[in-house]
């Protein structure tokens, strides 16, 4: 965050007490910030030295901007933790950065790290720290956000400064935003793609950000149609309760458009919403180990904004691959393979940066499936791994079923998507069981003993007789999907 820092400064030259952000506590002025950021840095420094890892609550709030300011101030690297995460997660986020300094509220310290804190700063948050470990540890990198967790447990994302400035003015450039626009942040700031798009985008432009700390679809229409927003960008979930709670109907008459992205969309859907919001949405593609990296734009016709994923950022390339890593012809629907100025430097583990594994020729697979069409445009077929993403947050299949298959009465159990207009997907099971009397309670309660996070637990239990098979005796996924599916609307 060094050129972050040392473009507000000029800023701030010539502009003290422009507003910077706007959060739960008011509006903050630049010159403040920068004040703060500076006090922060210096009890750092006293107790880490030089380019500390530094890891913060990333509240939605002027703490994470001034602790990224701070952050860069010394050259360090800033760690994103969520003020939602669990002791245990903390201490394998703990495992995989090393930090050399934590910064936490007093609440979230209590629960996840409790003990002794070296300092108070931030108005009140706890610092805990030692000597850094110097060099440069993490390949460049300057922020790692730790991601949804697909396989269970979530990874470190270490990006660079130049894929964060890259991913911000691409965006800026699609969207047609200008100097001085305002944006805002409604997705918690504790990923690197959430960073990057809500924190150092608005900086970019040199305008304000408004920081929604606790999620209120009406508080967030209110928010952005009183602060004039231009932009934001946000989860299907989100932009579909927005579409919702919009009580007059073009609140957001003003926005040049909100990006939507990070999980199954409906184009009826998100065209209800963008009509009740009175902006137009923007479909996406992107991850947090490549930033935003395919984007619609606002001039597209609606079957293109709506209904497909867009085209690449300038010098990003997107393409579908065969089993064997062929790349496909035009249309074709392949595993996904994406290479660019966004790309991630790696994955945090034991405290350095271990590089990505990329093909011969530069390309990091992803884990979708995608279609390319001839004139560059995506879209996004499904997923290889077997996860669900509900709301944004990503589940994997194989933990939940380990999970329940261990209840003493479950003799097969295979776990799948239904399809959610404002989610996008929920949790389903179905379950082989010589009990009539196994539901989703007990299937729940057993998850909770077990420490399941409550967030993967199911929402629909289903007893089968058999799981669907193909015709090589396979589990089918998909027809247990399509039955799963009728199920809830037989109970509905």
């Amino acid at each position: 965050m060094r050129q972050l820092h040392a473009e507000l400064e000029r800023r701030a030259a010539a502009a003290p007490d422009d507003v910077v952000a706007i959060d739960a506590e008011g509006a903050h002025r630049l010159d403040s910030v920068l004040a703060r950021a500076v006090v922060l840095a210096a009890a750092l420094e006293a107790r880490t030295g030089p380019r500390p890892t530094v890891m913060v609550q990333a509240d939605n709030s002027w703490r994470t901007l001034v602790a990224a300011v701070a952050v860069g101030r010394l050259d360090g690297t800033l760690a994103l933790l969520s003020r939602h995460t669990t002791r245990e997660e903390f201490v394998g986020a703990c495992e995989d950065v090393d930090p050399d300094a934590v910064v936490l509220s007093p609440e979230v310290a209590a629960a996840i790290a409790p003990g002794p804190r070296d300092a108070e700063v931030l108005d009140g948050w706890d610092l805990t720290a030692r000597p850094a470990r110097g060099g440069d540890r993490w390949g460049g990198g300057v922020v790692i956000g730790l991601t949804s967790g697909s396989t269970g447990r979530a990874k470190g994302v270490v990006q660079s400064e130049d894929a964060l400035r890259y991913a911000g003015r691409a965006t800026i450039d699609a969207v047609g935003l200008h100097p001085g626009d305002t944006v805002a942040a409604l997705v918690p700031l504790s990923s690197a793609a959430a960073i990057c798009f809500g924190l150092y985008l608005p900086l970019l432009l040199g305008g304000r950000v408004l920081l929604l700390d606790r999620w209120d679809p009406a508080v967030a229409v209110d928010l952005m149609a009183e602060h004039d927003a231009r932009w934001t960008m946000c989860v299907p979930t989100m932009a579909l309760q927005m579409g919702t709670a919009a009580r007059r109907g073009g609140e957001l008459h003003a926005m040049t458009a909100m990006t939507v992205g990070g999980g199954p969309m409906d184009a009826g859907a998100l065209g209800r919403a963008e009509e009740h919001l009175g902006t137009r949405i923007l479909r996406v593609f992107g991850m947090s180990e490549c930033l935003g990296h395919t984007t619609s734009l606002p001039g597209d016709d609606p079957v293109t904004r709506l209904g497909t994923d867009g085209t690449p950022f300038p010098g990003t390339e997107l393409r579908a691959v065969d089993e064997d890593g062929v790349p496909l012809p035009a249309g074709s629907t392949g595993r996904a393979q994406v290479r660019g100025p966004s790309l991630f430097v790696g994955y945090a583990r034991a405290g350095e940066v271990v590089p990505p594994a990329l093909t011969g020729d530069g390309f990091l697979p992803t884990g979708d499936l995608v279609a390319v069409a001839a004139d560059g445009t995506v879209s996004i077929r499904g997923r290889e791994k077997d996860i669900i993403i509900r709301g944004g947050r990503n589940i994997d299949v194989t933990e939940v079923e380990t999970a329940v298959a261990r209840h003493p009465h479950v003799d097969q159990v295979c776990v799948v998507p239904v399809p959610d207009e404002v989610l996008g997907e929920r949790v389903a099971v179905l379950l082989v069981t010589a009990r009539d009397d196994l539901d989703l309670p007990e299937v729940q309660r057993h998850l909770g003993e077990l420490g399941l996070t409550k967030g993967k637990w199911p929402e629909y239990v289903f007893r089968v007789e058999d799981l669907p098979m193909n015709r090589v005796g396979k589990l089918s996924r998909v027809d247990a999907a399509r039955l799963a599916d009728q199920l809830r609307a037989v109970r509905a």
